[in-house]
């Protein structure tokens, strides 16, 4: 099997909702999809631990701030 780039660049296409691409851009499109995907994935990883300390403090401050409403009669 031979290496021909020029038929995988005709071969390249993408279509999402409006969007379409062919060629170069497609390939590059893709790519960046999957290391923007990544990306994410890592950055989750490194927040959900601090999820349930995030929650309990904004707990807290919704509860301050329901105390110091003031009272209309």
């Amino acid at each position: 099997m031979e290496f021909d780039p020029a038929r995988i660049l005709r071969a390249s296409r993408l279509r999402f909702g409006g969007l379409r691409a062919t060629g170069a851009p497609a390939i590059l499109f893709g790519v960046s999809t999957v290391i923007l995907a990544v990306g994410v994935s890592r950055s989750l990883g490194a927040i959900v631990p601090l999820l349930p300390e995030t929650i309990r403090e904004l707990k807290g401050l919704l509860e301050t701030r329901r105390d110091a409403r003031p009272l209309k009669p």
